[in-house]
């Protein structure tokens, strides 16, 4: 049977995604945005439905699913290289791009593309830390009430504030029941994030909010500074610790850099004194 190491440049797909209107409205009414803002335009988290379009055939491939007790996405980055207009149908290729081996743990870095009949959309790169071993034996934690959600702030527009400055913190968080809402709208099925099982053998305290998800209330705060349909350039995020269901998050950041065709921006996501995610993105202007 061919390992992980065999499965280098390999490819999967095309997936064909039709960038329905519901679609759409499903999505962004889990990420909890403003879908009077995205009626003709798709907004940029729009990329982790896309990624979960081709992720699933490669994580389902037999050479890959013993390696799927512990798996971890650790790194996400997106490029967006145009608007993308509701109603549109893309072609989504995934790649195997290199896997290394640190004893039984696995770094899989996985390529996303997706175009349509007017070009390149996005491309992404994902980083996964795969094991056929649970990662640990954390203390369990018992599971918050199905619709217990922490306080969350709204995300009008704001201008974009000058380079040095802070940015609003943000209250942010999700219950059990929004996890599912994601999984469903964005194709993210791993049990960790809905199964107390799947999460306890993965080595966690229990189910954990998925990281795109939280990388995706970061790329509405981002968006929130740009008002047209293509608000994001780049976005590169690392998921440092789990966040779990229930539990509020702040979101903050600052401004680095102000040019004349866009933004560079920080963004950080923790709880407890605990960073969750970091993130860079650029915004367009």
């Amino acid at each position: 049977m061919p390992g992980l190491v065999d499965l280098v440049g390999r490819s999967f797909g095309p997936h064909p995604v039709d960038v329905t209107p519901s679609r759409v409205r499903d999505l962004v009414a889990a990420v909890g945005d403003d879908d009077t803002r995205w009626e003709t335009h798709v907004p940029p988290y729009f990329a982790n439905a896309v990624l979960f379009a081709a992720a699933p055939s490669f994580l389902e491939d037999e050479a890959v699913r013993p390696f799927t007790r512990a798996l971890i996405h650790s790194e996400q980055s997106f490029t967006w290289y145009r608007p993308l207009v509701t109603g549109d149908a893309l072609d989504v290729l995934g790649r195997v791009e290199s896997v290394r081996a640190r004893g039984p743990l696995h770094l899989v870095s996985f390529a996303v593309e997706a175009e349509s009949g007017d070009g390149p959309w996005i491309t992404g790169s994902s980083l996964f830390l795969m094991s056929a071993e649970a990662a640990g034996e954390p203390d369990e934690a018992p599971e918050p009430p199905t619709a217990l959600r922490p306080p969350v702030d709204p995300m009008p527009a704001a201008p974009l504030p000058l380079p040095g400055e802070r940015l609003a913190t943000l209250r942010v968080g999700a219950s059990r029941a929004d996890l599912l809402e994601y999984a469903s709208a964005s194709g993210d099925w791993n049990p960790i994030h809905w199964d107390h099982r799947a999460a306890r053998a993965a080595g966690l305290p229990g189910t954990i909010v998925h990281g795109l998800l939280m990388s995706a209330w970061m790329i509405r705060a981002a968006s929130r500074l740009a008002p047209g349909p293509r608000p994001l350039a780049t976005m590169r995020a690392r998921f440092r610790s789990p966040l779990r269901p229930g539990i509020g998050a702040e979101l903050g950041g600052s401004v680095l850099a102000v040019e004349d065709d866009g933004a560079e921006i920080d963004l950080t996501l923790g709880s407890g004194g605990d960073s969750m995610v970091t993130a860079r993105v650029r915004v367009t202007r």
